[in-house]
This record gives structure tokens, sequence and C-alpha cells, in this order.
């Protein structure tokens, strides 16, 4: 039996999410498990002209409310439901030349963190892991700590609330970035426990992995398991130097309601 998918937007109007199936969607963007941004850009089709015009204006340059609106995409099978794959921030909206009704909104997670200015300071020694829930309750996410506990001496920081996940992976040693609502802190190069994706040919695997400078780059069908900073077990019969576990440092996904890519990209790191 064919198992459908299934592709749900949200989006924030007047305050409130307003979610949007059965239209015409086009899903594309990257997530990274370093303090970069994750982006995504949706084009729809279909939303009516109220919205959009709702859209175009809340989201112009010239907007003088700087609130900022969310974007959520989820996705699935009729079979499993939906799960999401992205949360951020919408940054752009551009409407598509006529005859066509479409709407692309560019987001970024965290976006509008980046403009908000704070100083921090922390005491003589400050156990890292105080000091990433700190981050986590400024930029109002859940903390996911998975990296090995240490002090760390006279930590200050005086900028963006964003910049101090950076400011946090140069301090700790670690690797730090946000998943859509969650701060993550994790060991450098190790993957988070009990996220690992075993990937073959009967898993979802498109094509063959191909091999890159710090170690691998698959191509896979869409899944709830996979995660940015999560495990890559990979198990190819037509590749075999390339077979092991690697880290994801790097997940790209691309989605259509109306053609065939559901499709996640890892670039990964051999452990």
């Amino acid at each position: 039996m064919l198992d459908l998918r299934r592709i749900r937007i949200g989006i924030e109007i007047d305050g409130r999410i307003r979610y949007y199936e059965g239209l015409r969607v086009k899903v594309s963007g990257t997530k990274y498990a370093n303090p970069l941004m994750n982006d995504c850009a949706v084009t729809i089709t279909g939303l009516s002209q109220t919205t959009r015009d709702y859209l175009l204006t809340e989201a112009s340059p010239f907007n003088d409310n700087r609130t900022p609106k969310r974007l959520i995409v989820e996705v699935g099978r009729v079979s499993t439901g939906l799960f999401r794959l992205f949360l951020g921030d919408i940054e752009s909206a551009e409407p598509g030349s006529p005859p066509d009704i479409d709407l692309t909104l560019k987001a970024k997670t965290q976006a509008a963190a980046g403009g908000q200015l704070l100083a921090r300071s922390g005491a003589p020694l400050t156990p890292l892991s105080a000091l990433a829930q700190g981050v986590a309750n400024d930029l109002g996410l859940a903390l996911e700590f998975q990296a090995q506990d240490r002090n760390i001496g006279n930590y200050s920081h005086t900028g963006s609330a964003l910049q101090q996940v950076e400011k946090l992976q140069e301090a700790g040693g670690v690797s730090a970035y946000i998943d859509d609502d969650k701060l993550v802190v994790k060991d450098a190069g190790a993957s988070l426990s009990g996220r690992m994706r075993v990937l073959n040919k009967n898993s979802g695997m498109v094509g063959i992995p191909k091999p890159t400078e710090k170690g691998v780059k698959a191509t896979f069908l869409i899944d709830p398991e996979t995660a940015i900073g999560g495990g890559l077990r990979i198990q190819s019969r037509f590749n075999v130097a390339l077979n092991g576990d690697y880290v994801i440092n790097q997940l790209a996904f691309d989605v259509q309601s109306h053609a065939d890519p559901f499709f996640y990209t890892a670039l990964a790191t051999r452990l």
C-alpha cells in the first residue's frame, strides 16, 4: 500500500499559528551542528490574497513592527503522522510573478535574537552546564546538555543574545548549536546519545554514499529519527569502504508536495 507523504506549514499571523496542508509546497533548507543559524525557504501556492498581503507587509524591511513571526514546517507520512522539520523566524517574503500565486518565505532559527543586546558575566568558576542553561533561558529554549561538565573561569559576554551560542562553544571547547526549540551542547566530535540513524538500501538510502574530505555525504528519505549532531551508521553494499559510524555535522532537506524530492542530504564526519 502506498504511504502518502504529508507536509504541513505553520505561519504566525496576528500572533497565532495558522496551519496549511494540501497546498502545493516546496521546502528546502539546512541545519548545522555549530552556531550558524539554520535556514529554510518555503514556497507555498494557494494562500488567500489577504494572507499573502499580510505576510508581504509584516516581513517587509520597512515594517516598524519587528516582532518575530514564526515559520513551522512539519512533514511525515499518512501512516506515521507528522514530525517537526524546522522552526524559525520569518525574515522575508517574496511574491511569485503573475499569473502564479506563489509566496516564498525565508526564515532562520532565532533570527530575532540576533538583534537583542545583553551583557552577562559569570563567577570566577562557573559550571559549563550552568552557563548553557543561562544561554538557553536568554533565548527561550530548552537545553539538551550532553557534554562533559567542567568549570569555566571568568565567563563574560556583551553583545547579541544569539552570539552567546558561539561564545559558549569557544569557552567550553564543545559543540553548541540550536536545533529548532532547543539548545544542544555536546562534546565536540561525539554524536548525540540515542540518536543513531542506520542507513542501508532497505532503510531509505538514495544512491550511493560519497566520500568527502572529512567523512561522507549521503542522501536518504526524510525520517523522524535523524537529528543534526546525531549518529549515522552507513551500511553500503556498493561502497563498503565508507561503512561505519559518523556524526552528522550538516543536514540539508529538500521536500516537495507535488514532485519527487523528500530527502535529507547529510555531511558527516567519521567517529
